[in-house]
């Protein structure tokens, strides 16, 4: 139902003539009324109130009189009014629900309703104040979903409570293009996707024991809780937020140079917008609401709502298509349940680059999907991860695009999981997604592309075609990187995983906060290091000088705690043979290498990745502890 509440000083109305065949049948005396100092209460009943009508009829008093009891208004006037809403209930219904809303409105207040199905001239003088013009819409779910009195409601959306009871058939795609049941595919040379297979049809988000990379944020002075603070919302140390800026930089400019066009939107958006609101529905994930004046918002959970009405408000050609938009969202928020809040894997509040793009037809959603696919396996390259392909999709969008599907697993060549529906349950009719494993072998995706076939329609998003007629383009979603939270706790999953096998762990060297540390033997060469400090700072690179007093052992002791890829040690051997002694991580020894020689390593293995500058004193004598 949709209301839309004026405080008015009077209102007088009069029925003239029936507007539809089965108006509400009205005396002669009864078809013009005034009233004073009223709340109007102009109303249009829905098609998704039908079956429903006390529930509806209760809610809207609720809100009537809530609205009635801080204006300190006694006089109510119910007025039917069809052009609320695109989307009208019977009129049997309608009638139904505003009687039983008078009758209990009537209990408490002086109520008048305006004649149902009538066309009627009426005049009214709104008082103005801040609070003499309202809407409200009025939603209530299926009987088995209300919870008990004095429960606070927790609003799911619809496709999150389908997603709990979809029902699906696995499979494994082959590169070879063989389609195999999943519970038939033999996973021997396949562990990692084994592992993927059984957290998607056994497994559980909620984590019984700590992730590894937990202690790892932690120990490294990246990340860590905020108690002062709502679960799954963190902060970050300088170490961590460079990493997260880095991969943000490197994420942006790769879809930029795809064509994409930066914009950003709010945080925050009204509940009971009518696009929204139906949008929230179709997404699976649970909301955070926070209350402005009258209103009630939503925190957004991705950058669809904004990117989607500006796209409603663009003018576009067939020409234009396709069109990208793009936006990294620093706040997006996620009320995720308690017992999967873990650590960066999952968090309330998060990091995504979300980009939308706009598309004439689906062989061109094809063309665009097939770009976005190969620059998400390009991201994994960026952070040095192996990943597993999930596809899912509807049944007759997978039998008449097979020729699209299997192309896209010749790209990977690598099996993958495909998840096929026998019908659609979201806005989307494909989607793929790159999943990796942690420690504990439960899977997360970061990237994902979909085809979104509901949204344009939904938020009235057009183009003009070649006939200078109206369409409606198809969308895709995609998140190149996903999460830039999640990507760091792959990162540190993958290492602490090396870890247990014995090997080095250590992040990308140009995600490394310090690249190269330099180690004086004494205090006697700290002058050289110096100098020497500053060369390789000229050439782009993070480099530091561990200048304390403590042992040269327990410098490099530290330095190979904080996974530093190049160690420097100083002596007057270095100094006069013009060599540096390195211990390169990587490589696992020390080894002698001329200053050019080290520049010019590290220079190639960080070409065409973001850059950023040193984020501490390059002095650790002048660095704090962030953790005790």
């Amino acid at each position: 139902m949709q209301i839309l509440l004026l405080h008015v000083d009077f209102i007088e109305y009069e029925a003239k003539k029936k507007a539809i065949r089965n108006a509400e049948k009205v005396k002669e005396n009864n078809r013009k009324a005034r009233a004073e100092n009223a709340l109007t209460v102009f109303t249009a009943v829905e098609k998704a109130d039908e079956g429903k009508e006390e529930r509806v009829a209760e809610r809207a008093k609720e809100e009537i009189s809530k609205v009635c009891d801080t204006l300190k208004v006694e006089n109510i006037v119910i007025y039917p009014y069809a052009h609320l809403s695109s989307s009208l209930s019977k009129p049997d219904t309608a009638l139904e629900v505003m009687k039983l809303l008078e009758e209990k409105l009537s209990r408490s207040y002086n109520v008048k309703r305006a004649p149902f199905g009538w066309y009627k001239a009426f005049s009214l003088s709104c008082k103005g104040h801040a609070l003499a013009e309202l809407s409200r819409r009025i939603v209530v779910e299926d009987e088995h979903e209300e919870v008990k009195a004095g429960e606070k409601k927790e609003i799911i959306s619809q496709a999150l409570k389908a997603e709990e009871k979809l029902k699906s058939k696995r499979f494994i795609l082959t590169p070879e293009l063989e389609l195999i049941p999943a519970s038939k595919f033999d996973f021997s040379k396949y562990e990692s996707l084994e592992i993927l297979y059984e957290y998607e049809t056994k497994g559980s988000r909620i984590s019984e024991k700590e992730p590894k990379h937990i202690k790892l944020m932690k120990e490294m002075e990246l990340v860590d809780n905020e108690i002062a603070s709502d679960s799954g919302n963190l902060r970050w140390y300088p170490k961590g937020k460079l990493i997260k800026k880095l991969l943000e930089t490197q994420v942006s400019k790769m879809l930029i140079d795809y064509g994409a066009m930066e914009v950003e939107t709010p945080i925050m958006y009204d509940l009971q917008h009518p696009n929204l609101s139906a949008y929230l529905h179709r997404f699976p994930a649970r909301q955070y609401i926070v209350k402005s004046d009258d209103k009630e918002y939503f925190l957004r959970f991705a950058a669809c709502f904004g990117q989607y009405l500006m796209s409603k408000d663009m003018v576009i050609s067939y020409k234009h298509l396709p069109i990208k938009l793009y936006e990294l969202t620093h706040y997006s928020f996620r009320r995720e349940q308690s017992g999967e809040v873990s650590g960066l894997k999952r968090l309330r509040t998060f990091t995504m680059p979300d980009m939308h793009t706009l598309c004439r037809d689906l062989e061109q959603a094809k063309q665009e999907f097939s770009a976005q696919f190969k620059l998400c396996m390009s991201w994994f390259n960026h952070i040095e991860l192996d990943y597993d392909l999930i596809i899912r999709c509807v049944r007759s969008f997978y039998e008449e695009n097979k020729d699209f599907v299997h192309t896209l697993v010749k790209l990977a060549n690598k099996p993958a999981l495909v998840e096929i529906w026998d019908e659609r349950f979201f806005y989307f009719i494909m989607k793929v997604e790159f999943s990796i494993n942690d420690s504990l072998n439960k899977a997360s995706t970061l990237s994902t592309v979909q085809i979104d076939v509901e949204n344009a329609e939904r938020f009235n998003i057009k183009y003009f075609d070649e006939n200078g007629k109206e369409a409606y383009p198809l969308l895709l979603h995609a998140s190149i990187s996903g999460s830039i939270d999640r990507n760091l706790y792959a990162i540190l999953e993958a290492q602490a995983m090396r870890a247990e096998k014995g090997e080095k762990p250590m992040l990308p060297l140009w995600l490394s906060p310090t690249q190269v540390r330099i180690i004086p033997v004494a205090d006697a060469f700290l002058d050289y290091c110096r100098e020497l400090l500053e060369k390789i700072k000229k050439n782009n690179i993070r480099a530091d000088l561990d200048d304390r007093e403590i042992t040269m052992q327990k410098k490099i002791r530290e330095a190979e705690k904080e996974w530093i890829p190049y160690i420097i040690v100083i002596g007057e051997r270095e100094i006069k043979s013009n060599k540096l002694a390195v211990r390169v991580r990587e490589r696992g020894r020390t080894e002698e290498l001329t200053l050019e020689h080290l520049v010019s390593e590290i220079r190639e293995k960080t070409k065409s990745k973001a850059f950023a500058e040193l984020p501490l004193p390059e002095l650790l004598s002048r660095r704090p502890i962030f953790r005790g």
